[in-house]
């Protein structure tokens, strides 16, 4: 493996995230707060538990999955739609490294940014509500699994789009309504039977409640299918990308 190329495409995607600090690590962090604010002071008012946990503490790993998919869709998008906007990507593209290298530093430092900044909402959250982990490693897996595999598919969406506007498009009209619909601030089993089995198509749900498991120990669906459905996502999205490379699709032209 050409890890000197890996460690170049990783050092300059990085470098790109700290000159626009405020874009890539404030932003998200503020956003968050408001959040915070406004759904754990206004309505925790009126809703003081979820499934035995405080409702200002029950949102915190929603808002964390929330920021985590958003920023990794963003990251790796932009990082390998704008090579392909300026026609830099077929310098990359006639090296001598493999897909899995290329994959690796564009994908890798995408992750790496999405874990900085679930880590930084992690920290934010504590000044506002206190927080338990009951299961750390369960929690960095997910995370680890959640920032990995929507940079993949942030990846799959900037090969496929043809314009800057498809960039913003799915994070927007598709993957924000699931993250709303998927238990982000309220527990599907609050819902009504129908609407619970409805919500069980959604594929955030399993990551959220997953993730959630790893904090309180409640959980929607069993986090071992949470387990399951996160894996499976990332292998579709890995095949997926595999595909890209192996036929150049909107890659060499």
């Amino acid at each position: 493996m050409n890890l000197h190329a890996v460690k170049a495409i990783y050092a300059f995607e990085m470098a790109r995230m700290w000159r626009t600090a405020v874009q890539s690590l404030v932003a998200p962090v503020l956003s968050t707060s408001l959040y915070f604010v406004i759904f754990g002071a206004a309505i925790g008012s009126r809703i003081t538990e979820v499934d035995g946990v405080p409702y200002g503490a029950f949102i915190v790993p929603g808002l964390i999955m929330l920021s985590i998919m958003t920023e990794s869709i963003s990251n790796s998008s932009f990082a390998i739609y704008f090579p392909r906007f300026t026609g830099t990507v077929f310098e990359v593209l006639s090296a001598p490294v493999s897909y899995v290298e290329v994959l690796l530093g564009y994908v890798g430092a995408a992750a790496t940014k999405s874990m900085i900044i679930g880590t930084i909402i992690f920290l934010t959250a504590n000044l506002f509500v206190p927080i338990e982990v009951a299961h750390p490693f369960v929690m960095v897996t997910f995370l680890l699994l959640t920032s990995v595999a929507f940079c993949l598919f942030g990846f799959i969406l900037g090969v496929w789009a043809d314009g800057w506007e498809k960039l913003t498009i799915v994070p927007i009209l598709v993957i924000m309504p699931l993250t709303f619909l998927g238990g982000t601030f309220y527990s599907i089993s609050m819902l009504p039977p129908i609407w619970q089995t409805i919500s069980l198509a959604n594929p955030v749900v399993y990551l959220i409640s997953g993730f959630r498991w790893s904090f309180y120990e409640n959980a929607d669906v069993s986090v071992v299918l949470s387990l399951g459905m996160t894996t499976l996502f990332l292998l579709v999205c890995l095949l997926t990308v595999r595909w890209i490379f192996k036929t150049g699709y909107r890659l060499r032209t």
